[in-house]
Parts: C-alpha cells; sequence; structure tokens
C-alpha cells in the first residue's frame, strides 16, 4: 500500500519529508477556545471548489437560455416555448443540489463498499437503453431511459460508476507487480463490456471517457510507464479499427480534415464549420450576450455539444479563456484534493478525486477541442455548463463526493475521525 501511494503523489507532487513530518496542505488559522482543547470554528470543505462549480454552472444556466431562446422559431421545435430549455435546465440543477447535499453526507468508506453494486447498477440500466420500447431514440442513438417527463441518460452514470469500481478494485485485488495481466484482466474484461454496450446505442464519445478515466486510475494506481504505454497503445490501436471498420465514422474524419470543401461542408462537416464561424465572429471581445447569430438556426445543437462555440462568439477570446481557466482551476484543485488524501493513506479516496479530475478535465478538453475546430466531431457535452439533466445530476453529485473527501481529509489533519 506505501508503494501504491508513493506512486500516485509522487505523480503530481514531489514528497520531500514523510507524510507523518508535513501534509501537502495549507492549514487555515484556527482559533481556539480558552481551554486550548478544540476549535471554534469547523474548517467545512473547500469553498473555492464550490464557488467555481457554481459559477460554471450560473454561467451555463445563462448560456444555455441565450442559446436556446431562438429554437422555437424552427417548425421542429414549433410546440416548445421560448423558455422551455431554460426551465428544463433549471429543475435539473435544483434536483441536482438536493442529490449533492445527499451524497456529501454519505462516507467515503460507505461508497467504497458501494462501489461494486454501483457498477452492476449501472450495466443493467446501459442494458436497458437497447431493450426497444423502454430505450428512446434521439437521431439514431438510443441512449436515453425515460423517467416520468424527463429523460436519464445510463452512460453519464457508467462514468461515475467505472470510476469507483476502477479505484476500489485498485485498492482491493490489484496487484501490479506480479502476475499484471492476470490483475489487470477483470477490470479490463468490465471495461470492454461497458464499452461494447456503449458502442451498441452507439456512444463511442462516452466510452473513450471512459476509457481515459479507467488507464488513469490504474496509471495512479501503480502501473509501471511500460505496462501503461502496453495498454495505451491497445486502446488506441481498437478506437482506430473502429473508425476504420464504420463508414460514417470514417466520413467524420475525413469532414474534419477538409471541413470547408463542397461535399463535407453541408454535410458531416456542417456542425464543425459553423462552430468556427462562430468563434471567428466573436473575436476578442465578443457580440454580446444574446448577440449570437449562429444560434438562430444555423447551427445544431448550440445549446448542448457547441455551447462554446456560442460563448466565443458572444464573449470572444476573452470568455473562452476564462472557462478554460475555470476548468484548469476546477481539475487542478481536484488533483490536490486527491494527494492530500494519498498523503493521509486514504488511497481510495485519493483515486476517486483524481478520478473526477481526469473525467471533467478529459471531457471538457474533447469537447473544447471539437469547439474549436481541432478535435472531430464527438457527442460530448461541456460538464457543468451545457444542457442534459443527467450528466449535470452525475457531474453535481461527483463534486459533492470529492467535496467529502476534501471534508474528512481536514478532519484527519486536526485530529479527527471519519
Amino acid at each position: 500500500m506505501s508503494a501504491l501511494k508513493q506512486r500516485v503523489f509522487g505523480w503530481f507532487g514531489r514528497l520531500a519529508t514523510p507524510v507523518g513530518d508535513v501534509l501537502p496542505v495549507r492549514l487555515g488559522a484556527t482559533r481556539r477556545s480558552a481551554t486550548g482543547s478544540a476549535p471554534m470554528r469547523m474548517l467545512g470543505f473547500d469553498q473555492a471548489l464550490v464557488w467555481v462549480t457554481v459559477a460554471l454552472l450560473a454561467w451555463g444556466l445563462v448560456m444555455v437560455y441565450s442559446a436556446s431562446i431562438a429554437m422555437p422559431e424552427n417548425p421542429r421545435f414549433a410546440k416548445y416555448t421560448h423558455t422551455y430549455f431554460l426551465i428544463r435546465h433549471m429543475m435539473w440543477l435544483v434536483l441536482s443540489f438536493v442529490a449533492a447535499l445527499l451524497a456529501f453526507q454519505v462516507p467515503l468508506a460507505m461508497w467504497e463498499k458501494a462501489a461494486p453494486w454501483i457498477f452492476v447498477v449501472s450495466l443493467i440500466l446501459l442494458m436497458l437503453v437497447l431493450i426497444p420500447h423502454v430505450g428512446k431514440v434521439v437521431y439514431g442513438a438510443r441512449r436515453w431511459v425515460s423517467v416520468g417527463p424527463l429523460s436519464f441518460q445510463p452512460s453519464e452514470l457508467a462514468k461515475f460508476a467505472v470510476l469507483l469500481y476502477a479505484a476500489d478494485y485498485m485498492v482491493r485485488k490489484m496487484d501490479v507487480k506480479e502476475r499484471f495481466f492476470r490483475a489487470v484482466a477483470p477490470m479490463g474484461l468490465a471495461v470492454g463490456v461497458v464499452g461494447l454496450l456503449l458502442l451498441a446505442e452507439p456512444d463511442m464519445g462516452a466510452f473513450m471517457v471512459i476509457a481515459v478515466i479507467a488507464m488513469g486510475i490504474l496509471f495512479l494506481g501503480g502501473v509501471n510507464a511500460r505496462m501503461f504505454l502496453l495498454i495505451a497503445t491497445v486502446l488506441v490501436v481498437a478506437f482506430g479499427l473502429m473508425i476504420a471498420l464504420s463508414d460514417w465514422r470514417r466520413e467524420r474524419i475525413f469532414a474534419y480534415l477538409d471541413p470547408w470543401s463542397e461535399k463535407n461542408a453541408l454535410a458531416k462537416g456542417y456542425q464543425l464549420t459553423h462552430s468556427l464561424i462562430a468563434i471567428g465572429r466573436g473575436e476578442i471581445f465578443g457580440v454580446g450576450l444574446g448577440g449570437s447569430v449562429e444560434k438562430l438556426h444555423w447551427l445544431p445543437e448550440a445549446h448542448t455539444d457547441f455551447l462554446l462555440a456560442v460563448i466565443g462568439e458572444e464573449f470572444g477570446l476573452v470568455g473562452v479563456i476564462c472557462v478554460i481557466g475555470l476548468f484548469l482551476w476546477l481539475t487542478r484543485r481536484m488533483m490536490h484534493i486527491g494527494r492530500q488524501a494519498i498523503a493521509l493513506d486514504r488511497v481510495f479516496a485519493g483515486l476517486v478525486a483524481q478520478g473526477v479530475g481526469i473525467w471533467m478535465g478529459f471531457q471538457a478538453f474533447i469537447n473544447m477541442g471539437v469547439n474549436l475546430g481541432a478535435l472531430p466531431t464527438k457527442g460530448l457535452t461541456l460538464p457543468l455548463m451545457s444542457y442534459g439533466g443527467s450528466a449535470i445530476l452525475v457531474n453535481m453529485v461527483a463534486i459533492a463526493v470529492v467535496l467529502r473527501i476534501d471534508y474528512e481529509n481536514r478532519q484527519l489533519m486536526h485530529g479527527g475521525r471519519v
């Protein structure tokens, strides 16, 4: 376990002194009572992380309204009101906030015990999606399950479930130095099953995120560089074959390479070209909130996958840089919280916190890359900001778990118990 701890901790910061002497955290000053026996105030949790999350959620709410306000003028959405997506997004935000509060109350020990069962539940939901008349088909993809007036996307839960399962597996059963392939095989099989179910929907974007989460936890958990590169090579080859053997995936790649050609501009490259036009119109400071032209039925999925393009058009380069900066800080802070947990011998908690950081950071990177034309089009939303209730719900629960990890870290560092 100590080797595992040094592996994870050493990757994100140098451990110059033993953990028992110096902890990698800046402790806030706390006043003590007259007896000196107990602090006069609770240290609580990372408030800065909360405020950055709130800022992303609030900005996302404004931009979802801005990007969707004109959609009812399209005959396809004629039955919707101008505030249809805004109201539903607000409903999901309230529901997500309640779920996050409940998740924060759950000790990490309970999450660790429940990890295999959460993974099983996510597999069952992924199977239900594929059943006719149960899974909801939108744009040819069967990715949603109707829950009353709302729709839930099981692939979002699968990201969180794989993260918990991988962290739990590494702590309980993983021996990365001896019989490596025998040790990795069960986890690889589990991720492979999830991947097959996701590809059947199809949802290759979600599978990519899950594969990166699992790979990140494997590496942080102690897999040496040679084995990590071997597994990464296998994944790259696998994704390459998926693209090569699928006509429509190949067409997407060709459209990405030449989106402005006459063949692609009005077909597979349509979203990319209009995203680039939107960002180009924004220039440095943007055209102003609500002033986007591309959202007026030119840019498809402006309120979901291409929300960053609307931000770029209305807030310009300054707005895009602010979004990038917020996600960079969010990811960095989660990694730091995970590093603190590892230093306190809480390996599962540390891997979960850093896994959430990898998840948020990688998905935001892919979405931004697609919007900016740096990566091929992929159906991934911008975490915490894009319209998508189930994604917001699961993201909020994951962040609440990270805040719980930070809360328990602070208790331990001040002589308390978790």
